[in-house]
């Protein structure tokens, strides 16, 4: 077997065991607001609306999308993986906003299980949940 056949069937055991379920991991069903798949001027343009950005921030964010497209994927490590098709992901995922609460009791609770299980403080929890008068706090999250 050839090194190269050899990577990418290893490339696709390894595929094969991600996709699996993680038996130490887990997930919740939310309901989420997506951009469509794939990386477009329309997307970029999508993204910065969401995160209401200023105009500067969008024209900067633009001029390095298109230079992006038009770099190549650097080969000198050798390597041998499938290419990436960056048109088959996602590039915006967030939770849909609902009307402001008055209190966590009013925040759906497989949320609050969410935030419960991965030990965000209650104050944070507030502010994520978008709770009327939550102080304000810096939430630093992956």
């Amino acid at each position: 077997m050839t090194d190269e056949v050899e990577t990418q069937d290893r490339a696709a055991r390894d595929a094969a065991a991600r996709a699996a379920d993680y038996e130490h991991g887990w997930s919740a069903d939310i309901d989420t607001e997506f951009a469509e798949k794939g990386l477009t001027e329309d997307t970029v343009r999508f993204i910065s609306a969401k995160k209401d950005e200023p105009e500067w921030m969008l024209e900067w964010r633009l001029k390095a999308f298109r230079l992006w497209q038009t770099m190549e994927e650097p080969d000198w490590a050798k390597l041998g993986y499938p290419a990436i098709d960056y048109q088959d992901a996602y590039y915006y995922a967030a939770p849909k906003k609902k009307a402001a609460l008055a209190s966590l009791d009013e925040l759906d609770p497989e949320i609050k299980a969410v935030y419960d299980k991965l030990g965000i403080p209650v104050a944070e929890q507030e502010v994520l949940a978008g709770v009327e008068g939550a102080r304000k706090v810096a939430v630093d999250a992956v």
